[in-house]
């Protein structure tokens, strides 16, 4: 059983034009209270939704009447949260989150839930749930630890540059075609800034190879219109120090994807 509640405090975003972006609401928000209030308190993924707000908000001062925006979407599977549904909406009102709709459903049907939103890229820390939704063709991103230490006020999307190589090589997949989908949408909206001070950065990263495979993926990425403002071929080297200095809100890559080493 999926339940949908529009949010109203928001202005919804064109359905046609938006980029839907569905987050766990364990990843946003942690289990306990913030400031004794009857709110919870932020979770791993709380700068990464101020990050996407933030993208919408220089898009909107660009273009007041600007389509090409993040529409959030808060995704809610454990049955205790279902529960407290009402505490949920009230601590994304507190913690001033922009999220449009919330949706709330059972573990076995939270994929259902995804699909019915269009869903575009989904974000959890479960790597379950991330698998799940991986297999039917949802594009997905794993978010650990890392992920409440990022930036709020840029949003930082790393490429798998490995994964972007591989695609090219044999038949498109569901999750392929996601992947690559999304990935033009976010090249559409780097676009709409300048080479400096942008809120959107777009970071390219090889671990295998060398200077040719990063400059192939790079290759491949500007000719489905991605600009990239870093590349960093790592040539087999360990990644997570790199990952550390950079702090990326996610990696993407086809299929499953994450920050993990």
């Amino acid at each position: 059983m999926v339940s949908t509640i529009q949010n109203t405090d928001v202005k919804q975003k064109d359905a046609d034009h938006a980029v839907v972006v569905a987050v766990t609401s364990r990843a946003v928000f942690g289990s306990g209270a913030d400031d004794g209030e009857d709110v919870y308190g932020v979770g791993v993924a709380f700068p990464l939704l101020q990050a996407l707000q933030r993208v919408n908000e220089r898009l909107l001062e660009e273009n007041p009447a600007e389509s090409l925006l993040f529409d959030v979407v808060l995704i809610t599977t454990d049955s205790q949260q279902q529960q407290l549904s009402a505490r949920i909406i009230s601590s994304t009102r507190h913690h001033g989150l922009e999220v449009s709709r919330f949706c709330f459903s059972n573990e076995e049907d939270f994929v259902e839930s995804l699909l019915k939103s269009n869903v575009q890229l989904f974000l959890t820390t479960d790597r379950n749930e991330a698998l799940q939704s991986s297999q039917k063709g949802v594009l997905s991103a794993l978010l650990d630890q890392q992920a409440a230490f990022c930036p709020s006020e840029q949003l930082r999307v790393m490429f798998c540059g490995d994964a972007v190589s591989r695609e090219d090589a044999g038949p498109v997949s569901a999750s392929r075609q996601a992947a690559q989908s999304f990935s033009a949408q976010l090249g559409e909206m780097r676009q709409r800034f300048g080479l400096f001070d942008s809120p959107l950065n777009i970071i390219l990263m090889t671990s295998h190879g060398g200077r040719e495979s990063c400059g192939g993926a790079l290759r491949t990425l500007r000719s489905r219109g991605v600009g990239v403002d870093e590349a960093y071929s790592l040539a087999g080297a360990p990644r997570g120090p790199i990952l550390s200095l950079l702090r990326p809100h996610f990696l993407l890559s086809d299929g499953l994807v994450g920050l993990e080493e």
